[in-house]
């Protein structure tokens, strides 16, 4: 092993003083401690930030919810207010990972877990994500769960988390404290991170720049829903998952909010497919519309080619069920 510093910080203030090149957050640790044992991640200082008061829900004065960096996931997917007004947050939170995970696991930590790939996690192939310059072993091998948008010549690889997917069609925005002490509010949208030519850099967030809050915008309109496709059916990533939020007034889709996980580099939202769909009545031609617009770029690298039919099947089906159109 090797050795690191550990610190246990007593504020945010604290926290991000200690912090900086090197150094990493640590608070449920279910994916930073699988990855240190593994000496993907080899941080040279670990700063525990599991005391800190940050773990409460409360209302904003707009009328959504402020969550604390360390809320747990389970805490999270059983709160009242999640339930009630973001049924589809706690969907997505339920179908990730095991109750004894979720019960460790932190909001925070979840919008910052890495991808799952077989690649970056064995050390004996190569991976840019994990070694920047030495190539992409997935692309040319079997790479049945990676991406198929966003992807670029370095990574294909996907974002693990089911809850990002359902914040980012919720607008959540990701508030941090910086080491200077000045506060940063990231669209999620803007928070993570196209691979280009730096598969490494995943994210918005500065050296100890540390993520305090997750904001929810008022509950919006409409039903919502969060639906999974897996390879059993439960405690596995998503092979491709939609949060879809939609509200149909007169006959006609009044708004729309589709989120996608499994299939993208980062949690995949695309304009296009929801002006498809808004101010349309419900039908299969406007659903295949949406669907051609989601996938217009899609890219399969051989075997996981069949995530491209798949997220045209689960998108119409998940259209119709949330506008009441028939098959």
């Amino acid at each position: 092993m090797k050795h690191f510093d550990y610190v246990k910080a007593d504020s945010p203030e604290a926290a991000v003083a200690a912090g900086g090149a090197g150094t990493q957050f640590i608070a449920g640790g279910t994916n930073l401690l699988d990855l240190m044992k593994l000496q993907i991640e080899t941080p040279d200082k670990l700063v525990d930030i599991s005391r800190l008061d940050l773990a409460t829900i409360a209302a904003t004065a707009e009328g959504g919810l402020s969550i604390g960096a360390l809320v747990t996931n389970s805490d999270l997917a059983q709160d009242r207010r999640i339930r009630e007004r973001y049924p589809v947050l706690a969907r997505a939170l339920l179908a990730g990972a095991s109750p004894q995970l979720r019960n460790k696991a932190t909001t925070g930590g979840n919008l910052l877990q890495r991808t799952r790939c077989y690649y970056f996690y064995d050390t004996a192939r190569a991976c840019n994500k994990r070694e920047p310059g030495i190539g992409c072993a997935a692309q040319g091998g079997f790479n049945r769960i990676m991406a198929v948008l966003g992807t670029s010549e370095d990574c294909i690889a996907t974002h693990p988390s089911d809850m990002a997917v359902a914040m980012r069609a919720l607008d959540a925005v990701v508030v941090t404290l910086q080491p200077g002490g000045d506060r940063r509010r990231i669209a999620l949208g803007d928070f993570y991170q196209l691979p280009g030519d730096t598969p490494q850099i995943e994210n918005a967030l500065q050296p100890g720049e540390l993520i305090t809050h997750v904001e929810l915008p008022p509950a919006p309109q409409g039903k919502q829903v969060y639906r999974k496709v897996r390879d059993r059916a439960s405690y596995a990533f998503a092979l491709l998952s939609v949060a879809a939020i939609v509200a149909v007034k007169d006959g006609k889709i009044a708004s729309a909010a589709l989120a996608f996980g499994g299939i993208g580099t980062v949690p995949w939202r695309d304009p296009a497919v929801e002006a498809a769909l808004i101010g349309q009545a419900p039908s299969t031609a406007v659903f295949d519309a949406a669907a051609d617009a989601l996938l217009a770029d899609a890219r399969g690298q051989g075997t996981n080619d069949f995530k491209i039919p798949l997220a045209r099947r689960v998108l119409i089906a998940t259209l119709r069920d949330l506008t009441g159109e028939a098959a």
